[in-house]
């Protein structure tokens, strides 16, 4: 079940990413215009871009990419950020403590929290394969703010999990994912939870510090607390 979860939470990293998009440039360009400038792209054509990319990127190199993390982890920088609001998204995750943060605070927690997750989760993308997403067709209107992308991602089992991107459309017009829930459980939430608690345990300056030197250590220590005191 967690290796499920695992390569799903990898598919869908980029809605997880909280750090700023200027990460993601340059390369990035040619994920964006697979099909269509992204300001032109609707949220579907976004993520079926977004799949077609990352199996481009992975298809042929994984052996490569196992032994080169960092290259791996560029890749998700490269496919994935330009196409989310990273700094909504670390906006969320942060909660009522993203009001008491300073501007540097909020940017350090941003970039270390970014980093963690992408460093945990980064190995769960050497399983995906071309074909794996599925983007469900959109029902209803096409609100003018925001919208939710409906995916299903085939396992290794067969079975499927559902990946659900929430989008907004950014104040330059172009429609960004910031949340993702996979199997009904929101992103957003489920970080905020953590690290709210974490917050109020060492403090906001602590937290930032475990993430910027401890990582992904830092984020799994974070989740256990969260399953113990449930």
């Amino acid at each position: 079940m967690l290796r499920r979860l695992a390569l799903a939470t990898a598919i869908a990293m980029g809605a997880i990413a909280a750090a700023p998009a200027a990460f993601a440039q340059g390369a990035a360009q040619d994920a964006a215009t697979a099909t269509a400038p992204a300001t032109q792209q609707t949220p579907e054509q976004i993520v079926q871009s977004i799949a077609d990319q990352l199996a481009n990127d992975i298809d042929g190199h994984r052996q490569e990419l196992q032994r080169n993390q960092e290259k791996l982890v560029n890749i998700i920088d490269e496919v994935f950020l330009p196409h989310f609001d990273v700094d909504y998204a670390s906006i969320l995750v942060l909660g009522q403590h993203a009001r008491e943060a300073t501007p540097e605070q909020r940017d350090r927690f941003s970039k270390a929290f970014y980093n963690s997750i992408t460093h945990r989760y980064a190995s769960g993308l050497l399983d995906y394969t071309r074909g794996r997403v599925k983007v469900l067709p959109f029902n209803g209107n096409l609100n003018d703010k925001r919208t939710v992308v409906r995916t299903q991602v085939r396992m290794d089992d067969g079975k499927s999990v559902s990946i659900d991107y929430a989008f907004r459309k950014s104040r330059s017009g172009d429609w960004k994912a910031y949340d993702v829930i996979i199997e009904g459980i929101s992103y957003v939430t489920n970080y905020r939870n953590q690290v709210d608690a974490e917050i109020r345990k060492v403090g906001i300056d602590q937290l930032i510090k475990n993430l910027e030197t401890q990582g992904e250590n830092a984020l799994k220590t974070m989740e256990q607390d969260s399953k113990a005191g449930k």
